[in-house]
Order: structure tokens, then C-alpha cells, then sequence
């Protein structure tokens, strides 16, 4: 079967905040193109309701936030990796802003500062309660003004091209036509965000399968600190399973919104000082404790004792979609449940998105910058992205990899996949999700862990066998991600013998100084 060819300088994998970032800087040094697995605004980034946190407050400082990014992460963020995030993320939101980013501001027409958990200050730059939606709309406008910037949608890429471990490229999936291409390029940048889909319940788009962790493992980069997912306490409950659960953003929290269970006990006082404003990982595990003690499917989150055109006014987007549920928050509380929302391990870079492997270069949440450490402080997550995105660009003349490859095809793309393969690819889906929310979830014990990892070598045999002898399918190959993912979540949970961060298991229950240090897994050959 003939492959189709294509060339180009730099190729971008997802059309996130971080691959357009990374494009419209590289765009004068020669031909972009940009695989995106969907629609080009189907990245996690557009559905990022809270903002951007950095410093614009006079009252704030670098340090102050440096500060509280390392307190979150629990002893194992990176501190040089936070100390660039931090002093260069104002410069990164100016560039934006210039691009067309169009951010709240307030009637001095500076930018209007929200607080959320875990800040000691208002630095979260924001545009409404829509802040992902505007960012990923202003930046799709910037980059279509380049005529040598191309989106190819709908396009899946399943394996880079490595020689010598050096990456050439990627083939990839046209999932319209069940096409395969092979682009070939002289940087490859992965930006595919993350896996919150290899759970149950989570609030990241259906397009985020944990692909790029598997196409760098599988391509002989490090993958570090799987084993701190972060769960995000409140989502909108519905009676009707959701593949993506509505986030209600931390900042409702942040502008005094209080967490009740169903009898009205406000259950965050006495567990941490701040309450509801506590980091995440500690609000996240005291409403699973509610949950699991009293058997409810959900806690309530109260804002409605503020104005009701103030609320209306702070969050137009939340206010839209619960009344879509008949819920009005400016007269009673959301029903609110966790749920699987960001990675804070991933695939090893140093501070300029460099990977193990020459060409390949990364960054946003697919990535292990080391700023996150344990536990992410809300709203690091679009600056990390912005900022090792841009650095990453500065980099990427000099990680160019020099000819191409030789021709060379694989061997899984001879005849059509058969229904049967396709219903085995979903009910195994499903299997994994439920399997990774039952026991690799926001508590964890060894013997589930260890029956999780027993469970995953079975599927990753099975799937593997599938993914080398069926035809590609847009399922078979998210399948292969979504394993790859789940097993290494579990192994790295299994190897961390104590509780820190996002990290909790009951039969370690406690923070150990002989763990203070990185999980770090590389698959063998």
C-alpha cells in the first residue's frame, strides 16, 4: 500500500495554546504544519475556564508566586523550571495580548486579577470565565494570517519516525479517509495536552488520550511522574453520564463559594486552614471522603448568598450551562463531583522543551517541566505552556535534524479493520477508564494498584497484538495511547511508597524524605 509523502520544516502535533504559540514564533524561519486529531479548536486549552496566573499586581512578586508554585508542589517541583515560568510569564501574556487575546479588564482598564486556591495573591489573569475559549480563538485568527502556517484536521499521528534517535517525523492517520501520510520534517513539536480521558469521569475533552506520552515512550523518551494526576474538586454533576464533565471553575471558590454535603455541613472547616481554597489535591480527597462515607453522588458548591448580577456577571459561561441542568446558582448550590483533570507528569524536557530525542522538542501538559512537581497551583498550567512553548521555539533552528529518512513502511495498513475489532477497541475503553477510576483514582491502596497493573499487562498484550495485525482505526490507535497511559500512571504510582501531592495511598499515608525525588520510567530497548 502506497503512503502519501509530505515534507515541511517544523511539524506540530495538536493545535493547543502551546502549538500555536510555538508556530506563530517559528513562522518567519520556514514552513509550518500543524496535525490536529479533531477540529482545530478541539484542544484542552479551549475549555480552560479559570486563566493564566502571573504577576501584573503591584502588591504581588515573582517570588511570592514562586513561592507558592513550590509550597503546592510538595518538595518536587524543579525550582529553576518555576523561577523561568514565573519572571517570564508576564512578557508571554503581553505577546498574546498583542496578538489579539482580549482579556477582562477593570475600570482603570488594567487587567482584572481573580485569586484561586493555593495563591497568597490576585495574579489570575482571566477572560471572563471563558478564559481557553478566547485564548484558542485569538490565536487560531493570528496563525491563519501566515499563508506558510497549514492545520491538516482530522489528522492522528500514532508514530514518530526514529532513527538513530533522531526524529524525522510522524506518520500519521487522515481519520476522514482512513488515509496514512508520512510527514517528514526537521523539528517535530509535540503539544497533544493530556489523558484526563484514560478516567471515568473527567473534565477534558474526548481528545485527550494521552497520545503524545505514548508516541514519546514508545519512541524511547523518559516519562516522569505519572503518578500525580490531578483531580479537580468540582465539576457539574448530571444524572446522565458525560464523557466530559462541565469544570466549575476554581475561581467560584476563589470569589467565596463554600462546599457543603447534602445534610449542609460545610465539611472543609477543620481540614485545612484555607478551606475551599485549599490546593486542589486536598479539597479534591475531602469530597471523595464525603462521597464514599455517606454513599452520595455529589457535594454541593454555594455562591448564591452573593449578588446575583455580580455572579452573572463573573461567570456568564457557568451560569449558561447549569441552567441548562435547571440549576440556577444565584439561587441555590451546584451539585459538584471530582474528577480526572490534569497530568503533571509527562514526557521529560529540559527548560527549552528538549526531549532525549534529537528533533523532537514539547511542551504544555503532555510535558515534564518540573514546575508542577506534585500537585499544580491553579492556573500554572496555560503560563507553563506559554512560557516553554516560546523557549522551545527559540531552540528549534538548532534541533533541527539533518536529510530525511529512508522510505520505509509499517506493516498494519493492509486491509480494513472489521467491525468486531472496532466493538472490541470501545468495550475495552471502557474497561480501562473504570478500572483506572476504581483503583488508580484520587485514593489508592497497593493491592488495587497491583490489581490494576495485572489487569493492564493483559490489555497492553491484547491491544498491542490488535494495533500490529488489524487496520488503523481512530479507536485502536487512542486505545493503544490510553493503555500505554494507564499503565504507566499505575507502575509509577506502585513505585512511589508514600503520600505527597496528588499522590495519596492509604497503606502509606504519609510524606516519606526517601521519595523525595522523581519517578522516572523508559520503556526497554
Amino acid at each position: 500500500m502506497e503512503i502519501k509523502r509530505i515534507e515541511t520544516d517544523f511539524l506540530l502535533i495538536g493545535s493547543g495554546i502551546s502549538a500555536l504559540n510555538f508556530a506563530l514564533r517559528v513562522s518567519d524561519k520556514g514552513n509550518v504544519l500543524i496535525l490536529t486529531k479533531k477540529k482545530r479548536t478541539d484542544a484542552t486549552t479551549n475549555y480552560a475556564q479559570g486563566g493564566i496566573a502571573s504577576v501584573f499586581d503591584k502588591e504581588d512578586s515573582f517570588e511570592s508566586h514562586k513561592e507558592d508554585t513550590l509550597r503546592v508542589g510538595c518538595g518536587l517541583s524543579e525550582e529553576e523550571s518555576v523561577d523561568v515560568m514565573v519572571r517570564e510569564g508576564p512578557s508571554r501574556i503581553r505577546d498574546i495580548i498583542q496578538w489579539g487575546v482580549e482579556f477582562t479588564r477593570d475600570e482603570s482598564s488594567d487587567l482584572e486579577l481573580w485569586k484561586e486556591g493555593g495563591h497568597s495573591h490576585r495574579r489570575i489573569v482571566h477572560a471572563g470565565d471563558f478564559t481557553g475559549r478566547e485564548v484558542e480563538k485569538s490565536l487560531i485568527s493570528a496563525v491563519k494570517s501566515y499563508p506558510n502556517i497549514r492545520i491538516f484536521e482530522h489528522h492522528l499521528a500514532y508514530e514518530l519516525i526514529i532513527i538513530d534517535n533522531s526524529c524525522y517525523g510522524v506518520y500519521a492517520l487522515d481519520v476522514s479517509t482512513g488515509e496514512i501520510i508520512q510527514v517528514i520534517s526537521k523539528v517535530t513539536f509535540l503539544a497533544t495536552g493530556g489523558a484526563g480521558q484514560v478516567y471515568q469521569h473527567t473534565s477534558n475533552p474526548n481528545v485527550a488520550t494521552g497520545d503524545g506520552v505514548a508516541l514519546a515512550y514508545n519512541g524511547g523518551c523518559r516519562i516522569v511522574d505519572m503518578e500525580f494526576f490531578q483531580f479537580h474538586p468540582t465539576t457539574l454533576y448530571t444524572a446522565e453520564p458525560q464523557e466530559k464533565q462541565f469544570l466549575i471553575s476554581e475561581a467560584v471558590r476563589g470569589e467565596g463559594a463554600r462546599l457543603y454535603d447534602r445534610d449542609g455541613h460545610r465539611f472543609m472547616e477543620g481540614i485545612h486552614p484555607r478551606m475551599e481554597l485549599a490546593p486542589r489535591d486536598v479539597v479534591a480527597r475531602a469530597c471523595d471522603a464525603v462521597l464514599k462515607k455517606r454513599g452520595d453522588d455529589f457535594v454541593y458548591l454555594d455562591i448564591s448568598f452573593k449578588d446575583k448580577n455580580e455572579i452573572k456577571s463573573k461567570f456568564p459561561n457557568i451560569y449558561k450551562e447549569c441552567l441548562k441542568h435547571s440549576i440556577d446558582m444565584t439561587k441555590g448550590p451546584i451539585p459538584v463531583v471530582p474528577a480526572a483533570h490534569y497530568m503533571c507528569g509527562g514526557v521529560y524536557t529540559d527548560t527549552y522543551g528538549r526531549t532525549d530525542v534529537r528533533g523532537l522538542l514539547s511542551a504544555g501538559e503532555v510535558t515534564f517541566t518540573g514546575v508542577h512537581g506534585a500537585n499544580r497551583l491553579a492556573s500554572n498550567s496555560l503560563l507553563e505552556a506559554l512560557v516553554f512553548s516560546a523557549r522551545a521555539s527559540e531552540v528549534a533552528p538548532d534541533w533541527m535534524v539533518e536529510g530525511s529518512p529512508p522510505e520505509h513502511l509499517l506493516g498494519n495498513v493492509r486491509r480494513r479493520s472489521t467491525i468486531e475489532e472496532s466493538v472490541l477497541a470501545v468495550h475495552t475503553k471502557r474497561e480501562i477508564k473504570q478500572t483506572m477510576w476504581n483503583y488508580v483514582g484520587i485514593v489508592r491502596r497497593d493491592y488495587l494498584l497491583n490489581r490494576a497493573k495485572r489487569r493492564f499487562e493483559l490489555y497492553k498484550e491484547e491491544i498491542e497484538e490488535l494495533y500490529r495485525n488489524s487496520c488503523l482505526s481512530e479507536d485502536i490507535i487512542e486505545l493503544r495511547s490510553l493503555i500505554t497511559v494507564a499503565y504507566l500512571i499505575t507502575l509509577s504510582a506502585l513505585k512511589r511508597k508514600e503520600s505527597r501531592g496528588l499522590h495519596y495511598n492509604k497503606d502509606h499515608p504519609e510524606m516519606d524524605s526517601n521519595f523525595k525525588r522523581h519517578t522516572i520510567l523508559k520503556k526497554e530497548g
